[in-house]
């Protein structure tokens, strides 16, 4: 492992019919080929998959952390002794933490917003507890993740103007004290942390203007896009995540946060993001839902029941070539937790296939027309 080095970007092709790139983030926990999927092991665990299944069969090079659960569990001082979250669940690959601004947000029934921060009642035990910018960069220092993130105000989609105005100016003025916390305090475990500030302002393409003006004077390692796939239609986010790719740094990694189907990823990776995670895949795979290179198939239905074809001989993933149809059926029907294993890990990798994929067709130069493609078939219902 490399040492103490801040984030790199290097951007290596641009699409020439799209906004498409292929790049390389070099991190002091490893390389990562741009564009990417991240699957999400919010409490230190990717749902039903094993640290060993996420490097072997899902080809996974980054996971992302979650600051809201790991500090409520496993706790700060379980981490701190472990030295730091790569230890504790032994990953010695890149991780990314979640600031916890999102599960503040889908907590509003029993959270409390003030310009301190967010008063919150665990969803464990009822306690209540304060999340401040300053606050929660301490935590995610102690959690180690190798790229933090600010902390923000997610507002729902479709927030009328005023209300995202207010939550965007909010989002600012944390983004300022969660920057003076970074630069005032010191990396973990030996290696070199990474803040990510996140642009927002809802659907409202003046305030999405602004807000990536403000981000990018940052002049952080790389940005993130959030806010999206919240309620709002689908055409407008393409249409919101196009205009903040066009108004942030070119030469900084851009990450849109929580997104989404297969074909979301292709259409925005035209549009110019490099970095994804949503917990589609796993939490599609645990309800029997599949993604597959000719469509999607719901394994619960009864014409898979004597189907004994591989899931999908069409992605580079063992698992998906080795069991069939039929026996996966059987599980899910049988309630088998590896039924819910096997479905989550051939998601996970069909997910990172795409981006593998989507990868070689923009240094190939066929990048649009493989994804007009793709978009229609992965839509289908088998």
């Amino acid at each position: 492992m490399r040492l103490m080095a801040a984030l790199q970007f290097q951007l290596q092709h641009n699409d020439q019919h799209s906004n498409a790139r292929a790049g390389k983030i070099i991190t002091d926990h490893g390389e990562i080929d741009t564009p990417i999927f991240m699957p999400v092991g919010t409490a230190g665990s990717v749902k039903a998959v094993t640290q060993q299944q996420l490097v072997n069969d899902v080809k996974a090079q980054i996971i992302l952390g979650n600051t809201y659960h790991l500090y409520l569990r496993p706790g700060l001082k379980v981490l701190e002794a472990a030295g730091g979250l790569h230890q504790f669940m032994n990953w010695n690959k890149p991780i990314l933490t979640d600031s916890g601004g999102y599960q503040v947000f889908s907590l509003s029934g029993t959270r409390k917003l003030t310009e301190e921060g967010t008063i919150f009642q665990s969803h464990i035990d009822g306690s209540k507890h304060l999340f401040s910018p300053e606050i929660v960069i301490d935590i995610q220092r102690v959690i180690g993740g190798d790229i933090i993130m600010a902390f923000d105000e997610c507002p729902p989609g479709g927030s009328e103007y005023n209300y995202a105005k207010t939550s965007m100016e909010l989002t600012h003025r944390w983004l300022g004290r969660c920057f003076n916390r970074f630069n005032t305090t010191d990396n973990r475990y030996g290696y070199t942390q990474n803040l990510f500030p996140i642009v927002q302002g809802g659907v409202h393409h003046e305030l999405r203007k602004i807000s990536c003006v403000y981000v990018s004077s940052m002049d952080a390692t790389g940005n993130a896009i959030g806010g999206l796939s919240v309620g709002e239609p689908t055409e407008k986010m393409y249409e919101i995540c196009e205009l903040c790719c066009n108004n942030l740094p070119v030469i900084r990694p851009r990450y849109l946060m929580g997104v989404g189907t297969p074909w979301n990823i292709l259409e925005c990776i035209a549009l110019g993001v490099d970095m994804f995670d949503c917990v589609m895949p796993t939490r599609n795979g645990r309800n029997a839902m599949l993604f597959t290179s000719s469509g999607v198939i719901n394994i619960d239905n009864k014409k898979w029941e004597k189907d004994f074809s591989p899931l999908d001989e069409g992605i580079d993933c063992e698992i998906s070539n080795y069991y069939n149809k039929a026996y996966l059926r059987h599980l899910t029907k049988s309630k088998e937790i590896l039924g819910l294993q096997i479905a989550s890990i051939h998601n996970l990798a069909f997910y990172l296939d795409i981006v593998t994929k989507a990868r070689k067709h923009i240094i190939d130069g066929d990048f649009v027309q493989w994804k007009n493609e793709m978009s229609v078939k992965w839509q289908q219902r088998l």
